[in-house]
């Protein structure tokens, strides 16, 4: 498996200009697209970081990290926004009584996009650029010795770790717990895909499954934020009594959503080893064929502003793709 030490230097180089490439789209052709997909590339840019962190804790690093992070950070609230202008949308021919609130969501979205523009088109990445080219030369510097790839799933094997620590806090009536372990498997999960170019047989099957799992869990959060926003909306405005009823809505969607999950969260045991030394599920051979978790709902609005985490991204397969693999498609997961 050593054969392979790059793989790193080629998702950082790779991801690097995915991320200058789409914001200087978002700084040319500003759009809900646009910053949906400068998003994606950002998140995918972090992942790497989230690796390289572990195998070289040069402050340098976590810098840069912190950087994306907070380019990220800035913009989840536009986001949400426009979940629920969605969610709003599709709820209106049941519930009229919502048109107060998507207007007041559109206000809101207005004043979100006007800011956000701002602070994009007001990003510089010189200081980011300089700091990851460092980091290149460092991991050129480093990635040819024998036990890399070692060194490299050890890094996955942590975050499985955390992840596996989060999962085992669930509690089905804490929506909050899902949300807290949704974050750590959103890590794992661009892990793995970085690294899938050095495991030996992994099953395509699975990152869809990742892909799948992580988007049930989206769905929950996007119904929290739903909620919260309801609530608070009907306190500024005076008017709870006529929201009831779509609360009432939503929050039964809501149990049925983490119904949905939590029948299923076990999955997850099987995205990787339990440890270290013990082989991953698809070399054991004599476990049965996992049966594929891709059961996607039909008849979903297919606008971009729905929340959908990333699809797979194959990059061991398709490295000079000029496609944007790292759009989003619609569906559900940020």
């Amino acid at each position: 498996m050593d054969k392979k030490p790059n793989v790193l230097i080629v998702s950082l180089d790779d991801r690097w200009g995915k991320y200058r490439e789409e914001l200087k789209r978002c700084k040319n052709e500003f759009s809900e697209e646009a910053v949906h997909d400068l998003r994606v590339a950002t998140r995918r840019l972090v992942a790497v970081m989230d690796i390289l962190r572990m195998l070289d804790p040069h402050p340098r690093v976590q810098k840069v990290r912190r950087a994306l992070k907070n380019q990220l950070d800035s913009l989840d609230e536009l986001r949400d926004t426009q979940v629920m202008l969605v969610e709003v949308s599709e709820a209106m021919a049941n519930f009229p009584d919502l048109k107060p609130f998507e207007e007041y969501l559109q206000g809101r979205e207005r004043k979100l996009l006007r800011r956000a523009r701002k602070e994009i088109n007001a990003l510089q990445i010189s200081e980011l650029r300089k700091r990851i080219e460092k980091s290149h030369v460092s991991l050129q510097e480093n990635a040819n010795g024998r036990g890399w790839t070692a060194h490299l799933l050890s890094a996955v094997d942590q975050a499985y770790v955390r992840t596996m620590q989060a999962f085992g806090q669930i509690e089905e009536s804490q929506p909050a717990s899902i949300h807290r372990f949704r974050v750590m498997f959103k890590k794992f999960r661009y892990m793995v895909e970085i690294v899938n170019p050095v495991l030996r047989g992994y099953p395509e099957t699975y990152l869809e499954q990742m892909h799948d799992y992580q988007s049930r869990m989206g769905d929950i959060q996007d119904a929290v934020v739903f909620l919260n926003a309801l609530a608070e909306y009907a306190e500024e405005t005076g008017a709870p009594t006529t929201l009831v009823e779509v609360r009432d809505s939503f929050e039964r969607h809501r149990h049925e959503l983490i119904t949905k999950f939590t029948d299923r969260m076990e999955e997850i045991k099987v995205f990787w080893r339990a440890a270290p030394k013990q082989k991953f599920s698809w070399e054991k051979k004599d476990e049965s064929v996992h049966r594929s978790s891709r059961h996607r709902s039909a008849g979903g609005n297919t606008r971009i502003r729905r929340r959908q985490p990333a699809p797979a991204d194959r990059q061991g397969e398709e490295e000079n793709a000029q496609d944007r693999t790292g759009s989003e498609k619609p569906g559900s997961g940020n």
